[in-house]
């Protein structure tokens, strides 16, 4: 009974770390330093505010800070009789005001009393003298949620309290609290704890509770705390029941559902070379070990974020929170890749996120978003596609488009496109954006995957690419062959009166036998066609849809573009015409609509 009891007492006497390792003492606050500052010259001067507002992010410390601003407005020892900071010996009534327990420190939840009528209750009791501390103390929590009512009523109280009242209120939501109940209040935010603090933080504790644990893992735990001490406590608290001895890296990993950080690098580095099946397979590979979908692309748009910054901050890499690996070949890919690409790459991720989160199958959707990104990597942005029609030469092709567009007005922030031109619109009372082009160019082909390349030789003049047979069937007004070539045959190789094609599942049984023909009859050659068993590139189509979203999202982050949409309130981008990417005749497309046109 005794070894039970005992069991019993050791069982209560257990608190979680977050309650364990809760501040007492300005002292034990971490990352608050300027609100300590503050506080401490503002009781050594004798400069002592009747009110406090507390503001930020959930865990970071505001009820604790309240509480031990409550205890040193109230300090009082043998020695000392008069507010202060600094409270390393405890005061009369410093432990029960820290266990939320004394009679003057009252603590009210303005989420659970809104109304007017806990306020009136308020109002009623200032009135009179605290029982035994000093000043009595009103602390509300989540102060945004009383009625507007309630802070009408708690007004002329707060801004002429008897001089023995002090308020401390503290809120995650400072927006929803009016400003002129702000104004009578002397605000502090409280900030977010800087994962490299926190690391030190976790590791003090660990030593503390004489637990092994591993520095990536604590790594791990403050990177998804996001600045939250109590969520990084409850973390660690949870990774220590998890693991059963020595908290490690793998054990912090798949508690959380993260994916590793070097596997995250190693499919980004993937993505970015346009290696699909590598991609995929390493997608794959961390989803059969554990890794949530939605979470390996967090992590990949985390990273995308450190590789961007890194260009921009190379001192970044210094960071406490980062693992070796990303401090390693983070610095070496943000030299490598472009901004627009990075930035195209993040646009995609949050697209990507979202809909993975949302799907029944999140694995087919993660990879669905992995194979848009790679196949994006090798598309050229926004300016080299324009900088490549700056360039051009030569005839425009049968069917080019020559569509034109009044320039906007001074003050638009863009420069005169002398090719594309900025259409505006009506569209119910608003403006929509597209670039149009004034000069067709010669048709531009997306630039070939290594692949292909290796593969395809130089036949005769004429025939080097699907392209070509498209622009042959072009000039003899095939238009149907021509729809039939860009949209189901993928080049696998082609060489002097050859050519090998993989088709897609919707394609004609007769096209091969069309293709053996139509060119037999346009170069007067007999040419072997045949249907390889390798997927080959992909179709024209889908390069050219490729190029076109490419497009649109380097339009959206380009500022020129930007300053254009400022210019017209309500405009939005509907199109970017790449010169001759798409003819007007292409039946294959429906065309954007002309600018005198109504979108509606």
């Amino acid at each position: 009974m005794s070894d039970a009891g005992a069991g019993d007492s050791r069982e209560r006497a257990y608190r979680v770390l977050a309650r364990k390792y809760r501040p007492n003492d300005f002292q034990d606050l971490i990352g608050q330093e300027p609100m300590v500052r503050t506080l401490t010259n503002a009781f050594a001067s004798g400069r002592i505010a009747q009110a406090w507002m507390l503001t930020g992010v959930r865990g970071v410390g505001k009820t604790t800070t309240a509480r031990i601003l409550a205890r040193a407005l109230n300090y009082k020892t043998a020695e000392a009789d008069r507010p202060s900071i600094d409270l390393v010996r405890p005061g009369e009534h410093c432990q029960a005001i820290m266990e939320g327990r004394h009679v003057d420190v009252i603590e009210m939840d303005a989420a659970s009393h809104t109304g007017i009528d806990d306020i009136r209750e308020i109002i009623e009791q200032v009135r009179y003298a605290p029982v035994s501390a000093r000043y009595k103390v009103y602390i509300i929590d989540e102060v945004h949620m009383l009625s507007t009512q309630a802070f009408n009523g708690l007004l002329k109280t707060l801004e002429e309290p008897p001089p023995h009242v002090k308020f401390i209120f503290a809120t995650t939501e400072i927006r929803k609290v009016p400003i002129t109940v702000l104004s009578r209040c002397q605000r502090f935010d409280l900030r977010r704890i800087d994962a490299g603090l926190m690391v030190e933080h976790l590791l003090k504790i660990a030593a503390r509770e004489e637990i092994t644990v591993e520095e990536e893992a604590l790594a791990m735990i403050a990177r998804a705390a996001e600045g939250s001490v109590r969520d990084a406590l409850s973390i660690f608290d949870q990774a220590i029941a998890h693991s059963a001895g020595a908290v490690t890296a793998v054990t912090v990993r798949d508690m959380l559902g993260l994916a590793d950080r070097a596997r995250v690098i190693d499919l980004f580095e993937k993505l970015m070379q346009g290696d699909i099946a590598a991609a995929l397979a390493e997608f794959r590979a961390q989803y059969d070990a554990g890794a949530d979908p939605a979470a390996v692309l967090t992590d990949l748009a985390e990273f995308t974020h450190l590789v961007t910054r890194l260009r921009f901050v190379p001192e970044a890499a210094n960071d406490a929170a980062l693992t070796e690996d990303e401090r390693l070949r983070g610095p070496t890919l943000a030299s490598s890749l472009s901004v627009r690409v990075l930035s195209r790459t993040w646009q995609m991720l949050l697209k990507g996120i979202p809909e993975v989160q949302a799907s029944s199958r999140p694995a087919s959707a993660g990879e669905m978003v992995l194979i848009r990104m790679a196949h994006a990597a090798d598309l050229p942005t926004l300016d080299e596609v324009l900088k490549r029609v700056d360039e051009g030469s030569g005839p425009a092709p049968a069917g080019g488009s020559t569509r034109t567009a009044p320039q906007p007005g001074p003050g638009a922030g863009a420069r005169a496109f002398s090719e594309p031109a900025a259409v505006a619109s009506g569209n119910g009372g608003g403006a929509t954006m597209r670039l149009a082009v004034t000069t067709p160019e010669p048709r531009m082909q997306p630039p070939r995957s290594e692949t292909q390349s290796a593969t395809v030789t130089q036949p005769e003049p004429g025939i080097a690419s699907l392209a070509d047979i498209a622009a042959l069937a072009d000039r003899n007004r095939d238009l149907a062959f021509k729809v039939l070539v860009k949209r189901c045959v993928r080049l696998v190789k082609i060489e002097p009166g050859r050519l090998a094609v993989s088709l897609t599942d919707d394609a004609p049984k007769t096209l091969l036998g069309d293709i053996t023909s139509r060119l037999l009859e346009w170069t007067g050659r007999r040419w072997i066609v045949s249907l390889s068993r390798e997927r080959g590139d992909d179709t024209m189509a889908e390069k050219e849809a490729n190029l076109r979203e490419s497009a649109i999202l380097d339009a959206r982050a380009d500022p020129e573009v930007a300053a254009i949409l400022a210019r017209f309130p309500g405009a939005r981008i509907i199109d970017v015409r790449i010169p001759d990417a798409v003819a007007d005749d292409d039946p294959m497309v429906e065309p954007a609509p002309d600018a005198d046109e109504d979108d509606s």
